[in-house]
């Protein structure tokens, strides 16, 4: 064998393995040596004191009052598993008094049914002309009350549906006003300790029903193409509460007038409803939105301000939507003297709104005793050559056709998306309901939404389908009945809503305008109804009108953007007592949010998420005390 030299290659080579060998050798050593050092250092930490343990435990973090076994029977919470804890173990003693174990106390009774953004006295200090002082005017950062809305006294849980369209407990709402202003159009009666809801209205003295089957009679309702609609000014909702029948969801809407609590009438009854009026800004729905709108004498001058209430309908109203008005100035041939109002008067005025409908391009499809009907054509290929006979109102030029929050009105025509053909409808054909609800919207099937492809609606659709299902098990009363209204405060493209639709519930499906993407355009283009909100602003309805929140990554939106304590307390003002949350978020964030509602009177409960425990994102479950307000002597 031929030696190796300092100089050959082999020599090299073996010395370099050498070199490896010892650094791996060294490197192996220390770390065993540091191995047995902090060994032997943690044999020498004393046992915790067992009385120190138990001013903190887990349980007292996050169950520091049981929830109802109705509503969590059967759950496995987080402090089931002594192996894998997500809650916060770095607090001191939550029974300490710091500032962030804020305990809220009870407002004073007259602020039972505050609403803070149509609040009347802070209305007054706007201008009257158009009705803007009825419109949303939110308290400023100085004018926000930190405190709990009570219930008025001897409340009680409200009726189940479908008992609950009616009938009403009076203590809920103690307002006879409307019992006596309304007697002889069969609103609204007092029979004992409850409301009575006979349906009838303004313009239909012999129900709602009846109503009803008079508009089948000249447009089809129970064939599915109709599945939205609005009813402006709904008085106690009656022609929304029974639409339900042929599963028409209407979306009623009256402001907080003299008419007292008509809205939480509504809402009591477990019908949709919000607070909202006609007057300079956009009602907050997106354009093309209801198949249906309806006015029974809802006192709107529709041909006022160059037709601007008209015009704000038909931005709303889908390509091929029916608009419904009934009362004045309609039939006023057999009306007039009822109304006090000259026959020359009322004339006038259903020529200019006549006007107004052809001018944008709407036709007159049938007028009929007390029922006129007027329809939106599918697209606006004619519409857009008619503008050389008719000048005004113009189409409008640019902007958000979708943007509704304080946006101001306009009076032009809302342009519709181009149709190639005059049989094309525009924005693209929706399927008949039930279909609706999981058929690929039109406004993703054509890209509309960044981010949204039919793949990933139908995974949503997936999602929220196992959610629900998982929902059920830690809530099993979720499908028994025990909750009507249901709110979604971050609904994205509504597949919380489409889920939960076997239930016998209906959700207010809420898009914050501060999402990173519009989509209640979509919602509705699946058959639900909805609303924008910015949750740094109190909503659009009364106390106590909420049966269950859902609020999925609401309080991750919002942290930085407004303190989240007054988020809360008007969650609180819009739940029922007994009402139900379902919070998703991090466990970081869910953790701030109970130790918060601990001093608003919830009891609350960290879950898993459905995925198991070795996910991030947690669930918390809240129910909302019972508790009300005394009696002011």
């Amino acid at each position: 064998m031929a030696k190796d030299y300092p100089w050959s290659a082999n020599f090299y080579q073996l010395e370099s393995r050498r070199q490896r060998l010892t650094w791996i050798l060294a490197i192996s050593s220390l770390c065993a040596i540091f191995y047995v050092i902090g060994a032997w250092q943690n044999s020498f930490i004393p046992k915790p004191n067992p009385s120190n343990i138990s001013k903190v435990r887990c349980d007292d973090i996050s169950d520091s009052t049981a929830l109802s076994k109705n509503n969590l029977h059967g759950a496995t919470s987080l402090q089931s598993n002594a192996n894998l804890d997500f809650n916060a173990h770095h607090q001191l003693d939550l029974k300490n008094t710091s500032p962030s174990m804020e305990k809220f106390q009870p407002c004073a009774m007259k602020f039972s049914e505050y609403t803070p953004c149509e609040d009347r006295t802070r209305g007054r200090r706007f201008e009257r002309a158009m009705l803007v002082y009825r419109e949303r005017h939110c308290p400023t950062k100085d004018e926000l009350i930190r405190c709990l809305i009570p219930a008025p006294p001897g409340y009680k849980t409200p009726f189940k549906w479908p008992q609950s369209r009616d009938y009403a407990w009076y203590h809920n709402i103690p307002h006879k006003k409307l019992s006596v202003e309304k007697a002889v159009q069969n609103w609204i009666q007092v029979e004992g300790d409850r409301f009575r809801f006979p349906g009838g209205g303004t313009m239909f003295r012999e129900g709602a029903d009846a109503y009803i089957d008079d508009i089948n009679e000249l447009i089809p309702l129970t064939d599915g193409s109709i599945r939205t609609a609005i009813d402006t000014g709904c008085g106690v909702a009656s022609w929304g509460a029974y639409l339900l029948k042929k599963n028409i969801l209407t979306m009623s809407f009256a402001p907080r007038d003299t008419h007292e609590a008509q809205v939480q009438f509504a809402l009591e009854r477990g019908v949709p409803a919000m607070i909202g009026v006609m007057a300079s800004m956009r009602i907050p729905y997106p354009a093309r939105s209801f198949d249906m709108a309806h006015c029974s004498r809802c006192l709107i001058p529709w041909q006022a301000h160059e037709g601007l209430y008209l015009l704000e309908v038909d931005r709303v109203l889908r390509p091929g939507g029916f608009w419904i008005i009934s009362g004045p100035p309609i039939h006023w041939k057999k009306y007039y003297r009822g109304w006090e109002r000259t026959q020359e008067d009322l004339k006038q005025e259903q020529d200019a709104i006549e006007e107004v409908a052809t001018h944008i391009c709407w036709k007159k499809v049938i007028e009929k005793e007390d029922l006129s009907i007027w329809q939106k054509p599918i697209n606006h290929n004619e519409c857009i050559n008619s503008r050389k006979i008719y000048q005004r109102p113009h189409i409008c030029k640019n902007g958000n056709a979708d943007a509704a929050w304080y946006k101001k009105m306009e009076t032009c025509i809302t342009p519709l998306p181009e149709a190639s053909k005059d049989v094309d409808v525009a924005g693209g054909e929706l399927r008949k309901w039930p279909e609706r609800a999981f058929a690929v919207p039109p406004r993703i099937s054509m890209g509309i939404i960044p981010g949204f492809t039919p793949e990933k609606f139908e995974e949503d659709n997936k999602m929220w389908k196992e959610r629900v299902a998982y929902y059920k098990k830690l809530i099993p009363t979720l499908s028994r009945g025990r909750y009507r209204n249901v709110m979604d405060m971050n609904a994205n493209i509504g597949g919380f809503a489409a889920a939960i639709d076997k239930y016998q519930v209906w959700v207010m499906n809420v898009v914050p305008v501060n999402s990173d993407h519009d989509t209640l355009g979509v919602i509705y283009e699946r058959g639900f109804i909805g609303t924008y909100q910015d949750w740094c602003e109190a909503f659009s309805t009364y106390p106590r009108t909420y049966d269950f929140i859902h609020a999925d990554g609401v309080f991750s939106t919002y942290q930085g953007r407004c303190d989240i304590t007054y988020i809360l307390l008007e969650m609180d003002r819009i739940l029922r007592p007994e009402g139900t949350v379902l919070f998703r978020d991090t466990v970081e964030v869910l953790v701030k949010i109970q130790t918060l509602i601990r001093g608003m009177r919830w009891d609350s409960k960290m879950m898993d998420h459905e995925s198991g425990p070795f996910n991030p994102e947690k669930i918390l479950i809240a129910v909302k005390s019972y508790w009300t307000g005394q009696a002011t002597k």
